[in-house]
C-alpha cells in the first residue's frame, strides 16, 4: 500500500508542477492570456503540498526521486499537451530515472 500511496503522490505532484510551469510557459511564449500565468503560480504551490504528503520523512530523498518523476512526466505532457514525439533516446532516459525512483524510494533498508 505504501508504493501506491507514494506512486499516486507522485503522479499528483508532477501534473501540478509540469501543469503549472505549462500555462506559465504558455502564457509567457505562446501568448495564452495573462491570467493563464497566475494561475500556473497556484498550481505550482499545489505541488509544494502534495510533496509534504509523501509516507516518506525525508525531503532530500523525496525531492531526488521526484526529480525522475518529473523528467519521464514532462515528456508525457508534452506528447499529449503538444504533440511532442520523444524518440528512443527520449524513451530510454525517461525509464533510467524512474528506475533510480524506484531504487531511491522503494529499496530495502535497515532500520
Amino acid at each position: 500500500m505504501l508504493i501506491v500511496k507514494s506512486s499516486i503522490l507522485f503522479v499528483l505532484a508532477a501534473i501540478a508542477e509540469i501543469g503549472g510551469a505549462w500555462l506559465i510557459w504558455k502564457a509567457v511564449r505562446d501568448g495564452s492570456p495573462w491570467w493563464w500565468a497566475g494561475m500556473g503560480v497556484v498550481v505550482l504551490g499545489a505541488y509544494g503540498f502534495i510533496a509534504t504528503l509523501q509516507p516518506d520523512a525525508n525531503f532530500g530523498r523525496i525531492l531526488a526521486a521526484y526529480g525522475g518523476v518529473f523528467v519521464a512526466g514532462s515528456l508525457a505532457w508534452g506528447v499529449v499537451m503538444d504533440g511532442f514525439r520523444p524518440d528512443r533516446w527520449d524513451i530510454a532516459g525517461a525509464v533510467v530515472c524512474l528506475a533510480g525512483v524506484a531504487i531511491i524510494m522503494f529499496a530495502p533498508r535497515s532500520a
